[in-house]
């Protein structure tokens, strides 16, 4: 009895043996993607693709979870989160990279890109690469592309079309001082509200006006209380697709060519889909009866370079020089 035990714990331990062998092949790596987007927007939904692009080829061995809408947690506890580990890969605008290192914060500077093309070429030059490598020795995270976000604009109660035309305008405006730049040159009077709050300031009039991208002035309705829709373009927003230094450590050089690669896919789509959608808008906003103004660009800008230098809020003026020697491109 006891030979027979012994005869079927041996053949226990060696088909235990010839199984072992093939489990890392089948082994998968499972990744936390986070982002503050909502489920709808595109950089949910290109995110969602690229997940399931990156498993499709690397042979399943990747099951990227994507969670929307700051399920795990707002911008600043995401971008904390890939050095604490508890994420592997982000979106999120690259003003809160340049907390970490500033000079990756230089293409929310106003007016240093064109427009979206202009960014678009950005994201594909050696500038890019040299500001991004910059960020990587600095944290060891890697961001690997840029998405298109939308051009700020301003909507406002209160029409004006050149920079001094805005001197004592109420606006709301983020609190933080690439943002403020314009406002500020052009002498409004800006005030940081939450931004789950802005509707009903402009509602009841504690501000005449706010600026953001014309998507979010559509998702989040402030045309139902705005009047007047100004195109000052003053900065064409992005964001960056970001990996851990955790992710990236252990990604062999075929993998990371395959991250990076979906990741600027991904990000291609999206801009595609962002920029098709604003330009129905002016429309849309026209239709329901806003004003829609064009101004003079140059002149916003010249304001706000002889108020707030580049080197003024940690961005470097050679790195300003070579993003505006960059030409244009289209998708």
């Amino acid at each position: 009895m006891l030979s027979i035990t012994r005869r079927l714990a041996f053949g226990l331990v060696a088909t235990a043996a010839l199984v072992l062998p093939a489990l890392p092949a089948s082994a998968q790596t499972k990744l936390k993607w986070a982002h503050v987007y909502e489920t709808s927007e595109p950089f949910h939904t290109q995110s969602v693709w690229a997940a399931q692009e990156i498993a499709k080829r690397t042979n399943n061995r990747y099951q990227i979870d994507v969670y929307p809408a700051s399920q795990l947690g707002k911008e600043s506890d995401i971008n904390q989160g890939l050095s604490l580990g508890t994420v592997d890969m982000i979106i999120s605008g690259p003003s809160f990279a340049a907390r970490s290192y500033p000079p990756v914060g230089i293409g929310y500077y106003p007016y240093v890109f064109r427009d979206a093309s202009h960014l678009i070429a950005f994201a594909k030059s050696d500038i890019f690469k040299e500001l991004s490598a910059g960020y990587t020795e600095k944290t060891g995270h890697n961001m690997v592309a840029l998405t298109y976000y939308g051009i700020r604009h301003t909507s406002t109660n209160k029409p004006f079309k050149t920079c001094a035309e805005m001197k004592g305008l109420k606006i709301r405006v983020p609190d933080a001082p690439a943002y403020l730049a314009m406002p500020r040159s052009c002498g409004a009077n800006t005030t940081p509200i939450a931004f789950a709050e802005v509707y009903l300031a402009l509602q009841n009039g504690t501000v005449d006006a706010q600026e953001n991208p014309l998507t979010t002035i559509e998702a989040k309705k402030f045309f139902e209380v705005q009047k007047h829709i100004v195109l000052t373009g003053h900065i064409v927003d992005h964001l960056a697709t970001i990996l851990s230094k955790q992710l990236w450590s252990k990604l062999s050089d075929e993998d990371k060519k395959i991250f990076s690669t979906v990741a600027q896919e991904a990000a291609i789509r999206a801009t595609a889909e962002i920029q098709a959608k604003e330009k129905e808008l002016v429309e849309t906003f026209k239709q329901k009866g806003l004003t829609i103004t064009e101004v003079n660009k140059d002149e916003f800008k010249e304001t706000v370079m002889k108020s707030v230098s580049v080197e003024s809020l940690g961005y470097r003026k050679s790195d300003y020089d070579k993003i505006q020697a960059l030409k244009s491109e289209g998708m």
